[in-house]
């Protein structure tokens, strides 16, 4: 937990590569179209708890994991965004479901430390193309879903995105008061 703590006030900070294909605005909204390389993640799924909630189980064990709680005991730094999926409901609101996706940084992407808590998973992600729009502040799941339906409606008529699910970001510590970066990612369809 040390080496976490370390790792995100002192140590490096990777950005998740993405490249901007596009970028556009509609009244007040601002977005990105983007198109996110895949690699490795540290993923953890939780079920039957609402977002927020489910979010405060997670989040402690990828940090543990990325910290040095693992087979090689390796604290591997850190890589922004984290970021989690949420699964909408036919009326927008979230499904008690999450599945949080921590991109293992560069150097341990051929062979990341296994986890040494068995609800955490290696997975293989392709890359994706995203439309991003940020935000400031500590969010919460109805920051969130609020945000996803303005940039849905900004978005309709020029852009296809899939509906069962869409990813939310951030980029701080829990530690940081002001100028907090949190992001919706409604995925591109390929519709």
């Amino acid at each position: 937990m040390l080496g976490m703590i370390k790792n995100s006030l002192f140590g490096s900070v990777e950005t998740w590569p993405w490249q901007i294909l596009s970028k556009g605005d509609k009244g007040e909204v601002s977005y990105e179209e983007r198109a996110c390389e895949g690699g490795k993640f540290a993923t953890v799924e939780v079920t039957d708890k609402p977002v927020d909630e489910a979010l405060r189980e997670a989040m402690p064990k990828v940090m543990k994991y990325v910290g040095g709680t693992n087979d090689k005991g390796i604290g591997m730094g850190m890589t922004v965004p984290i970021s989690f999926a949420v699964f909408p409901s036919a009326d927008g609101s979230l499904q008690k479901k999450l599945k949080v996706w921590f991109r293992i940084p560069n150097e341990f992407q051929s062979n990341p430390p296994a986890p040494s808590d068995d609800s955490i998973k290696i997975e293989d992600r392709e890359g994706i193309t995203v439309y991003s729009t940020q935000f400031g502040g500590y969010a919460k799941a109805t920051d969130y879903v609020a945000r996803a339906a303005q940039l849905r409606t900004t978005l309709e008529g020029t852009a296809t995105c899939r509906s069962d699910f869409y990813f939310c970001t951030g980029y701080d510590p829990p530690m940081k008061p002001y100028g907090r970066r949190n992001e919706v990612w409604l995925v591109k369809s390929n519709e």
